[in-house]
């Protein structure tokens, strides 16, 4: 949410003091963008530390908490954010109509705001490397969605594209996303028929699945001095074919970020692969389907009664720029041209 949730002061004030223990707070939104149900506080606490509060609107999945737990805690991966415990050892408590789940603040910027260094850059592929290769035990895994390649988003998209040609109506802010949508009607057909073609590959193929944060772009990496980092935002995961994660770096991230060829070699090296060993189908699938998702997520907040002028606007800002050159749409069209 880029606005402040209908949330007194009062009611964060006794549910983090009930529930963490916590005691003269001060909470401050942050308005942290794409996520149109959720909000972001910093908290700060009368011992001195600082907490990051997460809420979640529409119902929180287990799995995103305690997925990251295992992989920090059993597995040691360092560099996962992994939630604070609340009573009872629970990871997340119900409240005021929101999930809440609450985090150790992380001093530092994400990866929009601050380029990794080459250490980082090594450190981030042997997390997502050790991230990859862990075996999730049976009581998590069962309940990861895994990936079916299906239609969902496609449709979506397509849903969306029919009804714009009944002449949609709707105010500035939709009319200027029309005209958009309108100049590059032909490029975003291209889009979803590739992405169908490319999953139609992928279903023969049935590739290796593995835990998969699944949207591993810059903002959900967060960088501090020195060497730190920490992958936060694992509200996508699933089990995955390892081309899920990889295609966000060297030319996947949004608002030309981690595109450049000698990150993509230092995140490799880190990793424990060579670039020949990236599945360059499922690589080429991943990025077309990203932007059909993205796509469709513009159109439902567009034409969402409920949502902010705010957070429309951040639609519309988005949607441009992943037609920027040089950015997702022709680092996909790129991808697609280098397996056909």
């Amino acid at each position: 949410m880029l606005t402040p949730p209908d949330l007194p002061q009062e009611a964060i004030t006794q549910l983090l003091a009930g529930a963490y223990g916590l005691h003269g707070i001060r909470a401050d939104f942050l308005p942290l963008g794409a996520e149109a149900n959720s909000a972001a506080f910093r908290i700060d606490a009368s011992d001195g530390a600082a907490y990051f509060l997460k809420l979640h609107r529409n119902g929180l999945d287990q799995s995103v908490v305690a997925v990251p737990a295992f992989l920090h805690h059993e597995k040691g991966i360092e560099a996962v954010m992994a939630p604070l415990p609340a009573t009872g050892r629970k990871l997340s408590v119900r409240g005021d109509g929101f999930d809440w789940v609450l985090y150790p603040y992380f001093d530092g910027r994400n990866g929009f705001e601050r380029a990794l260094s080459d250490s980082q850059w090594v450190k981030l592929g042997a997390a997502l490397g050790a991230i990859h290769r862990t075996e999730l035990p049976e009581s998590l895994s069962a309940a990861l969605p895994r990936e079916r390649y299906d239609h969902h988003w496609r449709e979506g998209v397509r849903r969306y594209q029919r009804r714009f040609i009944n002449d949609v109506k709707g105010d500035d802010i939709a009319r200027r996303f029309l005209a958009f949508w309108e100049e590059h009607a032909e490029e975003i057909d291209n889009i979803v028929y590739r992405s169908e073609q490319l999953a139609s590959i992928l279903l023969e193929r049935r590739p290796e699945l593995v835990p998969c944060h699944a949207d591993l772009h810059a903002g959900n990496v967060l960088v501090g001095d020195g060497n730190r980092l920490a992958i936060v935002g694992w509200n996508a995961l699933m089990l995955a074919p390892k081309e899920r994660d990889l295609m966000f770096i060297g030319g996947g991230g949004v608002g030309h970020a981690w595109n450049q060829p000698h990150e993509e070699a230092l995140f490799l090296e880190g990793y424990g692969a060579k670039k020949e060993d990236v599945d360059a189908v499922a690589l080429a699938y991943y990025r077309h389907e990203r932007i059909v998702k993205s796509l469709l997520g513009f159109c439902d907040r567009m034409f969402d009664d409920t949502a902010s002028a705010e957070d429309r606007e951040e639609s519309l800002r988005q949607m441009h720029g992943q037609f920027m050159p040089d950015d997702v749409v022709a680092i996909a069209h790129r991808s697609y041209d280098a397996i056909t």
